[in-house]
């Protein structure tokens, strides 16, 4: 969608068509973050606005990192493996044959 953009005091300002709101979840008071990238701009609904704070996992991540691994959470030790998380001995677990294989063999028995 087109639109121009219009003086508005001392700043810029752009109308939203209404169905690019309504697309978008705004609506009259929504709060809006400018993403400025280059020369291009994205608007996206404030995480303020949500009522709750958006994480990026590449952000998750980049922190963790920069902590480094001393601020890693230590592992627990859940005892040894008792029922359904006991992988079969078969040769799918093994590597042996693909799941494209197992489906494919399974559908063979069913016809």
């Amino acid at each position: 969608m087109k639109v121009k953009v219009s003086k508005w005091g001392n700043s810029l300002g752009v109308r939203l068509p209404k169905a690019a709101a309504e697309a978008a979840g705004l609506s009259e008071g929504s709060e809006v973050d400018v993403v400025v990238e280059g020369r291009e701009l994205r608007l996206k609904p404030s995480a303020a606005g949500l009522g709750y704070t958006r994480y990026r996992l590449a952000d998750l991540v980049a922190e963790a990192k920069r902590l480094g691994p001393e601020n890693e959470p230590p592992t627990v030790d859940w005892g040894p493996d008792r029922a359904e998380e006991i992988l079969p001995e078969d040769a799918y677990s093994r590597g042996e044959i693909t799941f494209e294989d197992l489906t494919r063999n399974n559908a063979a028995r069913k016809r």
